[in-house]
């Protein structure tokens, strides 16, 4: 078996294609002796290689000039005009910049006539070839298409998926951002809600390893912006969509006795909207879409083994269902050619339904000790609104961007227990209300160089989420209600970040410095009978800086140095239990710390025509590492999971990057990771239920993955696609998770002139993802098998108009 799924591992890829840019705009100024701009006058780019003619323009009224669509090369600017000299200057067009200011130009006179010019309007687009950011668009992916965005960016290359959280280089401090902002549908600083976004709204996802001082400095692993479809053609189009599907189709493992089916055959239902209608100055759009789901979303059978010789037995099931409507409209106005207001919205329901049983055996399986049932009825609600005013200067690419943007996010949370025990039955409930609010305000500036750019701005964030917990006990509850009440959560960033980019003929630099103050308060009611007030707050730099040079024009060599932090999010914080699990207990640390991080990396890539290779090395050392510490109270088997700094670690690597057309007909991309984790040997205290000290040894593990894509292009506009994926094992808190495998299939087909799009396509086709964990804590070790549902079927039709 293992060589057949190794042959097609081998055998089957997937191709998916990275977006490719328009080119560059390169603009300037042609002026006399006398300041006066010069209209009409001849301008032509001519290769600095045989000064060949590539293409040309005139400037206009006021002596300026712009052209668009230059590819990445060397040049001669040349400029001239009846009555002047003409002009001649070499400059660079590079790749990070996607406009470029000349500057002035002045023109001497001359006496004699100069025969004019012809100029070709002709302009050739360029392809985008930037090392720190990669850009994938979905509708390139066919063996995830009805999917969520989780599930399509398990496929991208570089990227791979564990426990619901996507990693980079084994790492899941990944910042994800929805059309360039922080939203509380995938989080204010962790990762959320991927799973449940459809991917049929989304236009493409960039992927940035190492983000300039622009952005945010949360998240270490790097960036991911999800970018929402938006049509930009003038009068009344759009595109409809419908998916169906179907999920856990076969039972890979019997249930332990006494508890409720697992769900099978599960049923998944995507159809979508998006509409966009552009009339002269003002555009309007409005996406919606709604996704249905039935998943066995957990199925994990371990066994706990005490150093006392206590066994127990368990299984974790969780059915679990699940619908997500989303509203996505707004209006772009464009009062002049310099000046665009854009303002939106956003709708968002979640609600989720879980029914869960937990049976607890003895060592044998001749005795149940208990069994626990649960139903989880949670509902969340989100909205935001977003104003947006962009100015365009007289150059191309000069700009100015202020936006404010609202969230208020809801979770309305109700848990409903029964305690079956050998003795007696209780019932314990509880319920959770939490509303988040959050202002961003921002202002972005942009001025293009004849040599690269400068970016400035300013960014201010107030977020607050009041948090209330009631705790309902039955018989004999085992609730800590003393646990529960009120608690305040506020957050107060200001930030201010400069950015240059220069690019020369061979050498490339971009710098940058982002400056936060950060101020945190978590406020707790003062009847908890374990957590008081806390919070933090820092002012610190956070430096980038990227040297790139050019061997030749299909070589580049990079080195990059940036710091960032990971901020804990509220509900690494929070201080109530949650008993979803019952006898391994999660809580929140309101004493938890931000980590801070810094990290160096070295990248090559070769190009050539019809493929690329890319390779790199890279070292993030780590402070006050956030992980959860399971631990047990003497004389208890119950397990507390809660987080804490757990001081200094590393993450040590290599990365290999292979991609190429073989034909007009089959194309593939192959990608690997090689990477060592390790975590110094540290002592931590879990103060709830009481104070536990854990000693724990320095841990180190080298892992690896590798993804094989590949694309087929088939007669009658159809392609086949397939994407395998191997993760090795690799290192979890306090212990280990276990190799993995998958392999995707998907067929997708043009009908109807090219307007329509029929597909079908499976995850996990050979059913062979079960993930292995092993756990050892201060007197336990607990292994376990999850048997979730990673295998479904889809099947999706599109029609654009």
């Amino acid at each position: 078996m293992r060589s057949i799924i190794f042959f097609l591992f081998l055998l089957f890829p997937l191709m998916i294609s990275a977006q490719t840019g328009t080119g560059i705009t390169v603009s300037g100024v042609i002026r006399d002796a006398a300041k006066v701009g010069i209209p009409y006058a001849n301008v032509a780019f001519k290769s600095a290689k045989d000064s060949s003619f590539v293409v040309g323009t005139l400037s206009n009224e006021e002596g300026r000039f712009s052209l668009s669509g230059i590819k990445s090369d060397n040049y001669i600017l040349e400029i001239s005009m009846v009555g002047f000299k003409t002009k001649r200057q070499a400059f660079t067009v590079g790749t990070l910049s996607k406009f470029l200011d000349l500057g002035v130009s002045e023109l001497e006179e001359d006496s004699r006539l100069l025969n004019e010019v012809k100029i070709s309007a002709n302009q050739q687009e360029g392809l985008s070839s930037k090392m720190d950011k990669k850009s994938f668009t979905l509708a390139n992916n066919a063996t995830q298409t009805g999917g969520s965005v989780l599930q399509a960016m398990q496929n991208l290359p570089g990227i791979t998926v564990q426990d619901g959280k996507i990693q980079f280089r084994g790492n899941d401090k990944v910042a994800v951002l929805i059309d360039g902002k922080q939203n509380a549908i995938t989080g204010f600083g962790s990762q959320v809600g991927l799973d449940n976004i459809p991917a049929s709204a989304i236009d493409r996802i960039e992927i940035i390893n190492n983000p300039s001082a622009k952005y945010d400095a949360n998240g270490n692993a790097g960036i991911i912006n999800i970018i929402y479809k938006k049509n930009s053609q003038e009068g009344f189009n759009g595109k409809v969509g419908m998916m169906a599907g179907l999920g856990a189709l076969w039972l890979r493992k019997e249930n332990l006795p006494g508890i409720r089916p697992q769900y099978q055959a599960t049923p998944k239902l995507n159809p979508s909207v998006s509409l966009n209608y552009r009339r002269n100055k003002l555009n309007t759009f409005l996406q919606g879409d709604w996704l249905y789901t039935q998943t066995l979303n957990r199925n994990d059978f371990g066994q706990r083994i005490y150093d006392d010789g206590t066994i127990i037995n368990q299984q974790v099931k969780r059915n679990r269902t699940t619908t997500f409507s989303t509203l996505k409209t707004g209006i772009d106005w464009n009062p002049d050619e310099r000046n665009t207001f854009t303002f939106s919205a956003y709708l968002n329901r979640e609600k989720i339904l879980d029914r869960g049983d937990i049976p607890y055996y003895n060592g044998d399986f001749s005795l149940r000790n208990r069994l626990w049932q649960f139903l989880e009825d949670e509902v969340k609600y989100t909205a935001t609104g977003s104003a947006l005013y962009q100015h365009k200067f007289t150059e191309p690419g000069h700009l100015m961007n202020i936006g404010f943007n609202y969230t208020f996010h809801r979770e309305d949370e109700k848990y409903f227990f029964t305690n079956i025990m050998p003795t007696f039955t209780g019932e314990d409930a509880f319920k959770l209300l939490s509303d988040e609010h959050v202002a961003d305000f921002n202002l972005d500036y942009t001025k293009p160089l004849k040599h690269g750019r400068l970016e400035g701005g300013i960014k201010f964030r107030r977020r607050t989420i009041p948090t209330d917990m009631q705790f309902f006990p039955g018989l004999n509850s085992p609730i800590d209600v003393n646990a529960g009440g009120w608690a305040d959560y506020k957050e107060t960033i200001p930030a201010v970040y400069g950015n240059y980019v220069l690019e020369h003929k061979r050498f490339e630099l971009e710098a940058g410095l982002r400056f936060e103050y950060v101020k945190v308060n978590y406020e707790v009611n003062p009847k908890h009978n374990t957590y008081t007030s806390d919070g933090y707050d820092y002012t610190r730099p956070f430096p980038n800086v990227r040297l790139g040079y050019k061997l030749n024009e299909k070589n580049k060599l990079s080195v990059y140095y940036n710091e960032r932090v990971d901020r804990p999010n509220e509900v690494d914080i929070r201080i109530f239990p949650k008993y979803d699990e019952p006898e391994v207990i999660k809580v929140g640390n309101p004493t938890l710390r931000p980590q801070f991080t810094r990290s160096v990396e070295a990248g090559h890539k070769l190009s050539w025509e019809k493929g690329s290779i890319y390779s790199a090395v890279f070292h993030k050392m780590v402070d006050a590492t956030i992980t959860r510490i399971a631990t047990i109270v003497p004389g208890n088997t119950l397990i507390y999971n809660i987080f804490q700094n757990a001081g200094k670690s590393r993450n040590t690597g290599a990365e290999l990057s292979y991609q190429q057309e073989l034909a007009s007909w089959f194309s593939f991309n192959v990608s690997a990771t090689l990477y060592r984790n390790t975590i110094d040997a540290f002592r931590v205290t879990n103060k709830y239920p009481v104070l536990t000290v854990y000693d724990m040894e320095a841990e180190r593990i080298t892992s690896w993955n590798t993804k094989l894509n590949g694309n087929f292009k088939l007669p009658k506009k159809t392609e086949l696609q397939f994407s395998a994926v191997y993760l090795a094992p690799d290192i979890i808190p306090q212990g280990q998770i276990g190799s993995r495998f998958s392999l995707d299939m998907g067929i997708k087909q043009q009908v109807q002139n090219g307007r329509a799009e029929l597909f079908l396509n499976g995850t996990d086709v050979l059913n062979t993802l079960s993930p292995k964990r092993e756990i050892r804590g201060n007197g336990f070790r607990l292994t376990s098998t999850d048997y979730l549902e990673t295998q479904v079927f889809r099947l999706g039709y599109s029609y654009k108009f």
